[in-house]
């Protein structure tokens, strides 16, 4: 299937006919199969595979990982307990965020792991939690991303605890009785293979320094390759050398280090599409332009990183001709652009695609990650998508209902006197 394609026309059109656009639609199969790519991953003592949630939420894909054995990775308290809604166990949970919720002690009393990403967060769960077990989150110093929006390490990045503050961390552990039984770092998405076997040598160091680690934990960011231009990351390859690194930390140390890596976008992304619909056509004599009753509030990533999706058009009546068009979404906003140039988000470019006609179905793929989850929905008053998921047995489930103006409006309040 060319650009791992599973949505093709008569599925398309019954998924329309029954869900309406836009709509996004996940392939179990992909899901399932991507989920055994990681569970395969080079691992000396043991790997652990935690879904970074925040790639796709939705508490169905959540069971189909869980299903598979793996365990998740949360970004804040709210993704923690949606987790747990979806009917995963804490103890299957970690939580590195940004913010470290107000309700933390109960989640961690539950069974929430936490990887401590800043001193003052791990003071918080010292104080509160004196002789907890506790995880930490570096910045190694290093970072590689496919964008600066997506680079998570090194000094102009904020997350984790900068490596050169690894004595502060110790002083608090040891204040406060903690147990250091995870070291984590993670780079960026996008990772260099080369930057993350570094950067894996680099957190072996201070695993070195907190004798009670028994895990590391070398984060995701593991490319998948959207479109024919990109390559995506191998995990037999790089993983390979990690182990290596693993086992001679063993033999020099006497400790089997547990490996656990959060991948997101290597499960979700070719494992997800938008259905949409095109809903007019536009010339300006040196432009032609699709307009789809998409955009960005369903796919934000074009317009946010100029990231690549494959598009395929399905004409209602094929006439063999084809055009170059520019695609854009629903939004009233010039940003609102499905087909930019590569990283660069305010580039027009075009795809040449059957020559269409208002009605015809179109899919925008490599959709899974960072797209449902990352949208901007309800801008110019869009209601939220509807969800599907191409199960294995070739039914489809609805697995998020389309929202209503209602749900829009149920929370706003009108104010007194008006």
């Amino acid at each position: 299937m060319e650009n791992h394609r599973f949505l093709l026309p008569d599925s398309a059109r019954q998924i329309a006919a029954a869900h309406g656009t836009p709509c996004y639609v996940y392939d179990q199969v992909t899901l399932e199969a991507q989920a055994d790519a990681m569970l395969a991953f080079p691992n000396a003592f043991g790997v652990t595979v935690r879904f970074a949630m925040k790639a796709c939420p939705n508490a169905s894909v959540l069971k189909v990982f869980a299903n598979k054995g793996l365990h998740f990775d949360a970004s804040s308290g709210w993704e923690v307990r949606r987790a747990i809604l979806a009917g995963i166990s804490a103890d299957r949970i970690s939580l590195s965020s940004q913010e470290l919720p107000e309700d933390f002690p109960s989640l961690l009393n539950k069974g929430v792991h936490v990887n401590a990403c800043s001193l003052h967060q791990l003071e918080r769960i010292g104080k509160a939690l004196p002789g907890h077990e506790v995880g930490l989150r570096f910045n190694p110093g290093r970072g590689s991303g496919g964008t600066g929006k997506t680079n998570v390490g090194g000094p102009d990045s904020s997350f984790g605890i900068w490596h050169e503050w690894v004595d502060q961390a110790q002083a608090i552990v040891k204040q406060y009785g903690l147990k250091v039984v995870r070291i984590h770092t993670h780079i960026g998405s996008g990772s260099d293979p080369v930057v993350w076997q570094e950067v894996s040598a680099a957190s072996l160091a201070l695993v070195s320094r907190f004798p009670t680690v028994h895990t590391l934990n070398l984060g995701g960011g593991y490319k998948v390759a959207r479109v024919a231009a990109e390559k995506g990351t191998d995990p037999q390859v790089v993983g390979a050398p990690v182990k290596v690194a693993f086992e001679k930390f063993a033999q020099a140390d006497g400790r089997k280090l547990r490996l656990e890596i959060e991948p997101g976008t290597f499960l979700v992304a070719n494992a997800g599409a938008v259905l949409s619909r095109v809903q007019d056509l536009v010339s300006t004599g040196t432009r032609e332009f699709i307009k789809l009753d998409s955009g960005m509030t369903e796919i934000l990533r074009p317009s946010l990183y100029g990231s690549q999706h494959p598009v395929y058009l399905y004409p209602a009546k094929a006439t063999g001709a084809s055009r170059d068009y520019v695609i854009v979404g629903h939004c009233c906003e010039s940003g609102d652009l499905i087909s930019c140039a590569p990283g660069e988000p305010e580039t027009l470019a075009t795809r040449t695609l059957p020559e269409a006609t208002a009605g015809d179905l179109c899919v925008i793929g490599g959709a899974g990650a960072y797209c449902s989850g990352m949208s901007t929905k309800n801008y110019n008053s869009f209601p939220e998508a509807s969800e599907v998921l191409l199960r294995r047995d070739g039914k489809v489930s609805l697995i998020r209902r389309r929202q209503t103006l209602e749900q829009i409006l149920q929370n706003e309040q009108p104010a007194e006197g008006l």
